[in-house]
């Protein structure tokens, strides 16, 4: 795929609160000298609108860290803040008052194949209605209605009554997209929603959340592996390796060798590797 903009640049020079705000954040699992630093003192904003590619190797950080930003984990030690919620202090019910204000998009899709493609998006309202649902219209018509439009949203009104488990991989990831959005998000994260699809697919979904940010003003941080891709597609990148920030990048102007320079250089600690510099310490690693 080639870098042609997917999507036009959001506006600089907004002067809303950051939608994230992390200051040192970092995360072990395990203690003592069996212990693993997921996370190293991660610090960065993202304000609204904006539309984030996260990049690195696997093993980098980058669930781990989208584990936090939804209020799955908490932090080791430093702070950060999502959507006004303080990620280390919140109560559980906080968290999932949070986690309600964020739509998430996985890579495998998740849903109910057996169920139609229409009961799955409605499934994305769960957190704001009370009691267990029992078939498609058990949901309210108001729900059924929204879920609809989200449906036509993405291009698949005349699958809605369809079984789930028939569709195609990039058919599938636009249900979980709508599903996503039955939540009114404030904040879109995607953890390699591309990752299973073909580059056609890959373009359409990216592209399709893209649209959805500008018509939206939604914020989107997603992270990827494909660099082409995180150039067309965002406003900004953000590199991880071994759990530190090593590049901090705008998207407009920037050539796809420096992008590349995350995944074959370990910048880790190098100094001015925070902002858009990788450091060179260390031995060649292919990217994957």
């Amino acid at each position: 795929m080639t870098t042609t903009a997917l999507r036009p640049q959001v506006a600089a020079g907004g002067a809303a609160e950051p939608v994230i705000r992390l200051d040192g954040l970092s995360r072990r699992f395990g203690t003592g000298s069996d212990a693993l630093l997921a996370l190293d003192e991660v610090s960065f904003e993202v304000r609204q609108g904006e539309v984030v590619a996260l990049l690195g190797l696997s093993g980098s950080g980058k669930s781990t860290l989208l584990s936090h930003l939804d209020g799955l984990l908490a932090p080791t030690s430093g702070t950060g803040t999502v959507l006004g919620t303080d990620l280390a202090t919140a109560s559980p019910a906080g968290l999932r008052a949070l986690r309600r204000r964020i739509g998430f998009v996985f890579q495998q899709f998740h849903l109910v194949g057996r169920l139609s493609v229409l009961e799955n998006v409605c499934t994305g309202a769960l957190g704001s209605l009370r009691g267990p649902r029992l078939g498609l219209f058990s949901y309210p018509r108001a729900v059924r209605e929204r879920a609809l439009d989200h449906l036509a949203e993405v291009g698949l009104t005349a699958h809605a009554f369809q079984r789930a488990d028939t569709l195609s991989g990039g058919q599938q990831q636009r249900v979980a997209v709508a599903r996503a959005l039955m939540q009114r998000p404030a904040l879109l994260l995607a953890d390699e929603p591309v990752a299973s699809l073909d580059p056609e697919s890959s373009g359409q979904i990216m592209r399709l959340l893209g649209d959805i940010a500008v018509r939206n003003g939604l914020t989107v941080l997603c992270s990827l592996h494909q660099v082409d891709l995180a150039l067309s597609w965002a406003d900004r990148i953000i590199g991880l390796r071994a759990g530190r920030v090593v590049m901090d990048v705008a998207t407009r102007g920037i050539e796809r060798a420096e992008v590349m320079r995350l995944y074959s250089e370990v910048g880790a600690g190098a100094p001015g590797a925070h902002r858009g510099e990788v450091g060179t310490a260390g031995p060649s690693m292919e990217a994957e």
